[in-house]
């Protein structure tokens, strides 16, 4: 699993995430605050959930970005999804997004999911690019600080 990252000018690789990713995946999520909140322990054991998907984006033995998510039946979703600063809008996320759906829909998925906090629109904005579409809003699903959630479904068929 490879891909060519605009803008890095090196080959991003795709894999798995491993239990010793761990820590670099931490240090990815504090410096996005409005990715979702996990531990380092969960991480560790997120490998051993039934469904799960965690993939890393790694550049020269360094990690770049994550992607968290998981399978139920014939529906995915994605839990989480950050790029450290240095890297982004330079292809990464993208990467890392367009490898999960290749994995969901081999498969089976046929529509996935997620959440976006309401004022994140440069987040949106990314998933739209990646033909999710708005399906609704839940109010006050977010907490520190609290707020609603933009839900966003792309369709895997056809």
């Amino acid at each position: 699993m490879a891909a060519e990252s605009k803008g890095l000018g090196n080959e991003v690789t795709i894999r798995r995430f491993r239990p010793e990713d761990a820590a670099a995946v931490t240090r990815i999520m504090e410096e996005s605050p409005e990715a979702a909140r996990w531990s380092k322990e969960s991480y560790e054991a997120s490998g051993g959930w039934g469904g799960m998907l965690a993939l890393v984006s790694e550049t020269r033995g360094e990690l770049g970005g994550v992607l968290i998510g998981r399978q139920v039946a014939d529906e995915g979703e994605v839990l989480n999804l950050a790029v450290r600063r240095g890297n982004r809008r330079k292809g990464e996320g993208g990467a890392l997004l367009e490898a999960a759906l290749a994995e969901l829909k081999a498969g089976g998925v046929t529509h996935v999911y997620l959440e976006v906090r309401e004022s994140n629109s440069a987040a949106i904005a990314f998933y739209e690019k990646h033909e999710f579409a708005k399906t609704g809003r839940r109010k006050s699903y977010y907490h520190d600080p609290e707020e609603a959630a933009v839900l966003l479904e792309k369709k895997l068929t056809g």
